[in-house]
């Protein structure tokens, strides 16, 4: 009927195996996907079969394994080309700039690290270190704990395998995968992450991911400010930022938190 949308399953198994090899951090085997999506063993490989040949899905015989195709990177090589991310975003957080006071950005996760693509400046305020295009190293900053904490416990070990993944900048912050999963558990149970003074001195960030349908984070949305803001007013500053978060996730049809352990 006229204005009614019509669900293709076929089409939502497609889209539910890409999505789920895009969450990965390294190539699975097809037992993998059957279990994890709850698949007929035979839908599976109908899938991965009709996605290799369209360069979707890359088969790697001699691991056993499935992986991203070079056409899934080309999809998400136009997503950074169109960036409707940030232009979904740049409205919510011109306006929690606007309730605050205080500069806001929107960061995307990029290995172990934060790429910041949003930085609106709130007037009269410092510039940051945090400028658009600028990476920073994930498990220092309130953006990167945010988007961490949504990940699973194996996706986060396979980002820091080694302890010189624990690189800092002021000689504060975790220094071993141990002391960020701690970080990281706290950071679930509060519902925002924060950050104070390991990236720069004298300032506080806070942070809330914008997680997809799916429960993976796209983004984070951070509000910065001085470290003698009083209690109170961090209390009404977080609120902010998870009303911000909220607007974002609701404009790319996602959801706001994940209890992801």
């Amino acid at each position: 009927m006229p204005g009614q949308a019509v669900k293709v399953p076929a089409a939502h198994q497609v889209l539910a195996v890409l999505g789920y090899l895009a969450r990965q951090a390294t190539p699975v085997p097809a037992a993998a996907i059957t279990r994890d999506l709850r698949l007929p063993r035979s839908t599976t490989y109908q899938l991965l079969t009709t996605l290799a040949e369209s360069g979707f899905v890359v088969h790697l015989a001699d691991e056993r394994r499935y992986s991203l195709g070079v056409a899934a990177y080309e999809l998400g090589t136009g997503y950074v080309r169109q960036a409707p991310l940030q232009r979904i975003a740049r409205v919510p957080l011109g306006r929690l700039v606007d309730r605050t006071g205080h500069t806001a950005h929107l960061a995307v996760l990029h290995g172990r690290e934060v790429i910041y693509v949003i930085e609106e400046r709130a007037p009269g305020r410092p510039p940051l270190v945090t400028d658009v295009g600028v990476r920073l190293p994930a498990h220092l900053t309130a953006s990167g704990r945010a988007m961490l904490a949504a990940l699973t416990r194996a996706h986060v070990r396979a980002l820091y395998p080694e302890p010189d993944a624990f690189v800092t900048r002021h000689e504060v912050g975790p220094r071993s995968l141990s002391a960020l999963r701690r970080i990281l558990v706290e950071t679930r149970r509060r519902g925002h992450a924060i950050e104070d003074g390991e990236v720069t001195p004298g300032l506080v960030s806070v942070a809330v991911a914008v997680l997809d349908s799916a429960g993976y984070p796209v983004a984070s949305v951070t509000l910065t400010f001085p470290d003698y803001a009083p209690a109170e007013e961090q209390t009404v500053l977080v609120a902010e930022v998870n009303r911000t978060a909220r607007a974002v996730a609701h404009r790319i049809g996602g959801q706001l938190h994940s209890a992801t352990e």
